[in-house]
């Protein structure tokens, strides 16, 4: 019998030329560029020396860029720790359907839609104790708030900052997952006198367990690249106290022109942001690997 051998059409690789093309110049080329950049002792545009490894072992030995990493590390996990579970008790609380889901959905989306330099520059006004409503309503409440004076409040400030942007994004992730939920579930648990936390804990919870993970690493990744808000609304200060890893990194290339260690410490911190998401990632994993045997068992 003859095997009818079925033709391949390498016209097909046509369609995705164009997302390969977008690719290359908007990631593979720079990246590119920059690894050259980090081997590289730029003096002039004329004039480059090899180096090799030395601004890899120079920004190893930065002590600044070590504070920078624990700050910048310090503040990812605590909007994690803000965001998620304040994101989670928001789309709990959110109605089902109607006019009024519809209208809560806009309502809590309206912070996503402002640009980055705007929600600063609101906050920067906002904190104000002269003219600001928060600053003005804690200093009257007797507390000496100052966060451009304080690294506390600083820092409290651009985290409370943070998670008024984007705590509406967690928020409507877990929402899509609650609707995602067939009603048969709900239904078997009011049979069996469920209470609303075992529904929560034995089947809103493990149904979220997708868009949980997108959240944690959109918002790990986001957080850990934090750069124009703080900029804007301390520009890194009082002290070092708000200058997180993006903001020192532009210091670095913009401020200083050290394009050499600018591009080695660029390179380290992707790798950080990658190493990181996949720790995250795959603890996830056993995490959720973990809740079905036990609920198998």
């Amino acid at each position: 019998m003859s095997q009818t051998v079925k033709p391949v059409n390498q016209k097909a690789w046509l369609l995705i030329l164009p997302v390969i093309i977008c690719v290359a110049f908007s990631a593979i080329i720079p990246l590119m560029t920059v690894v050259n950049y980090s081997v590289q002792d730029i003096i002039s545009p004329d004039r480059r020396v090899f180096v090799g490894t030395e601004w890899f072992a120079q920004v190893m030995r930065d002590e600044e860029l070590h504070s920078a990493l624990l700050r910048q590390i310090g503040f990812s996990l605590a909007v994690l720790l803000v965001e998620i579970p304040l994101g989670i008790a928001l789309a709990l609380s959110m109605p089902a359907q109607g006019w009024k889901a519809s209208a809560v959905l806009v309502v809590v989306s309206l912070s996503l839609l402002i640009p980055w330099n705007v929600v600063g520059t609101i906050w920067q006004i906002y904190g104000r104790a002269d003219i600001g409503l928060l600053g003005a309503a804690l200093n009257a409440l007797g507390v000496d708030y100052n966060y451009t004076g304080n690294a506390a409040h600083a820092w409290l400030t651009v985290l409370v900052m943070d998670v008024w942007h984007w705590t509406p994004l967690v928020a409507l992730l877990c929402y899509a997952g609650l609707r995602s939920i067939p009603d048969a579930y709900y239904q078997a648990a009011r049979i069996d006198g469920a209470s609303k936390f075992a529904v929560f804990r034995y089947i809103q919870l493990p149904k979220m367990r997708g868009v949980l993970m997108i959240a944690v690493l959109l918002r790990f990744m986001d957080s850990f690249m934090i750069y124009t808000e703080p900029f804007v609304l301390t520009g890194g200060g009082p002290g070092n106290a708000t200058t997180f890893l993006s903001q020192y990194l532009t210091q670095k290339a913009v401020g200083q022109f050290d394009l050499g260690p600018a591009a080695a410490f660029s390179l380290i911190y992707f790798l950080i942001i990658l190493l990181l998401c996949f720790i995250l990632y795959n603890w996830m994993q056993r995490v959720g690997t973990a809740d079905k045997e036990g609920v198998k068992e």
